[in-house]
Order: C-alpha cells, then structure tokens, then sequence
C-alpha cells in the first residue's frame, strides 16, 4: 500500500479547513495559497471529499468549503479511502469478498489480512482532531509574519 499525492494532499485540506474553521465557507484559492497546492488539483480532491460526505460546500462569492463535521468524528482512515479507495495491500483483499480462486490455499493469505487488519486499525485510530492537535504542537512556536 502506497498513499498517493491525492491521499496526502486531502489530509492536508481536511487539516486546513479544521485549524481556519470559523463556521464559513473557505474559499479553495486560500486553501492553495497556504498549502501551496494548485486550486485545479484541489478541485479533485474536494469533489472526492465532498461526494463521500465529509465536506460541505456552497458555490458563489461567499462559496467555499468546510467540514461536515467535528474533527474528531473523521478518521483518517475515512478520510483516506475518500480519495484512496481500499488501503489493502493486495488486489484480493480490496472487496468484501475474497473471489480469489486461490484464497483457500494461499499460504501468504493470513499475512496480507493482517497487515490490512493493522493499518486499518491505525488509521481509523488517529482523528482528524488528533492531527490537527499534532500541527498545533509542531508550529507552536513558529512566529513567522
């Protein structure tokens, strides 16, 4: 499993919409300018979150973006899959139903599911609060101008 640009850039919007929440529409040119990620590639990411529920968004001058929700009611997990689709490591664990005509003999098997089981389980610990509280922590003391 590999998280694409797509993966880590949503992270990234859903972090800045959660710090600069003040109950209004954040326009997309202002996420880009302090992310530095252009306005047409978080178009992409955006229509993603949005049609997975987790944003909510308003066209217009006073358009913009915002969260659905509290931060701590997202995972990251749930974020990620937004974007991502399945995080299973192989193709045979990516459906609720293992059709492989090989899962009853596959020694490597129960290998893959527990790798799925453990990055599934740590990314659907972590919080988007979690996250923002991290980046709060690390900028603290950054007082740029």
């Amino acid at each position: 499993m590999k998280i694409s640009t797509k993966g880590r850039y949503a992270l990234r919007v859903m972090i800045d919409l959660a710090i600069h929440d003040t109950g209004e529409y954040i326009a997309l040119k202002d996420i880009s300018a302090r992310q530095n990620i252009t306005v047409k590639y978080l178009e992409q990411i955006v229509t993603n979150l949005g049609k997975a529920g987790l944003l909510r968004s308003m066209r217009g001058n006073n358009g913009g973006h915002r969260l659905a929700k509290r931060p701590e009611e997202y995972t990251v997990g749930e974020i990620l899959r937004s974007v991502e689709g399945s995080l299973a490591p192989v193709e045979c664990l990516q459906r609720d139903t293992n059709d492989c005509p090989r899962a009853e003999s596959c020694v490597t098997l129960k290998f893959w599911q527990g790798l799925d089981n453990v990055v599934n389980r740590y990314v659907d610990n972590y919080t988007l609060a979690d996250l923002v509280d991290e980046s709060k922590e690390t900028f603290e003391y950054d007082y740029s101008i």
